[in-house]
């Protein structure tokens, strides 16, 4: 099966005027309901299918989303602030507040008809997952944040946990906006974020991408959007669903001390390094990872 066979039809959710794209993986499998929540400026493809297959052979039913200014959802008006890194430092967010991010997670899971799900955030979904957690306590099962900051970091407290070097380059990715120059945008993040200690097959990423219409990558104004959505709930401290932190040991844009900290402030966390693993999901992590799930949810059911 293709991985795009391997996904149901594209669906919608609705927050507000912020229509939500969305879909599940191999929906007549069925399962307990896991939603992946994605990255700063990429789409809901970007998380890897033979991750899901691992997640759907331990017994979740897979649905993944866009982020507003993301993917084939909603993107918002220009604002003034187009620098991620700029962005990144203002007191304030331009277009939207975390708090909006986060209650996307459950437009999609009440157009999904689910209850409740186990949560499992990448990157920026990671901190957008600990605030579902805090703001929505009753429609998580289970926390599984990767490769995050901690969602209650704002403005220069999240410089100490970010390598500010790769953030600048990936803020640098510039390519035509054309198809083409998408995929290329695409190869140089992925290489970028990749761990040094593994080797980077450019012909297989390159593959991958081009199945994707849209990557968002070389988008600077909805990351920009994105990422200066600011939270103003309550502290990680308090989140009480339990929680799996997980962070790739080579990982060359968000430190792995970070997650130590995360775990150290959520009550009851477990926490999973992955070896040869940097701010991605490769191959070599599907399997420990998705067999780490499955434990947090069995143990807690």
């Amino acid at each position: 099966m293709s991985p795009v066979e391997a996904w149901g039809p594209r669906r919608w959710a609705r927050n507000g005027a912020v229509r939500l794209a969305f879909d599940e993986f191999m929906p007549e499998l069925g399962g307990e309901p896991l939603l992946v929540v994605t990255g700063l400026g990429v789409n809901r493809y970007w998380i890897p299918v033979g991750f899901c297959e691992q997640l759907a052979e331990h017994g979740f039913a897979v649905a993944r989303y866009d982020h507003r200014d993301g993917g084939e959802s909603t993107h918002l008006p220009p604002t003034a602030g187009r620098n991620p890194i700029t962005a990144l430092l203002a007191r304030r967010g331009e277009a939207y507040t975390a708090e909006d991010m986060a209650d996307d997670a459950i437009a999609v899971l009440d157009e999904l008809g689910w209850s409740s799900a186990h949560v499992l955030g990448v990157s920026l979904g990671g901190a957008v997952a600990q605030r579902v957690a805090l703001r929505h306590p009753d429609r998580v099962r289970s926390l599984t944040s990767v490769a995050a900051v901690p969602g209650d970091a704002a403005g220069l407290r999240t410089l100490r946990y970010i390598r500010l070097g790769t953030l600048a380059k990936f803020a640098r990715v510039k390519f035509p906006d054309t198809r083409e120059g998408a995929v290329d945008a695409g190869v140089a993040v992925v290489k970028l974020l990749s761990s040094p200690n593994r080797e980077f097959d450019e012909a297989v990423v390159q593959a991958r991408l081009e199945l994707d219409s849209y990557s968002g990558v070389h988008d600077q104004e909805a990351q920009s959007r994105q990422i200066g959505a600011q939270w103003s709930g309550p502290a990680i401290t308090e989140i009480a669903r339990p929680t799996l932190v997980v962070h790739g040991e080579d990982d060359p844009l968000i430190k792995p001390s970070t997650a130590h900290v995360i775990a150290s402030r959520i009550p009851g966390s477990r926490l999973l390094l992955l070896p040869e693993a940097g701010h991605e999901l490769p191959e070599n992590t599907w399997k420990p990872l998705a067999a780490a799930i499955r434990e947090l949810a069995d143990t807690n059911a």
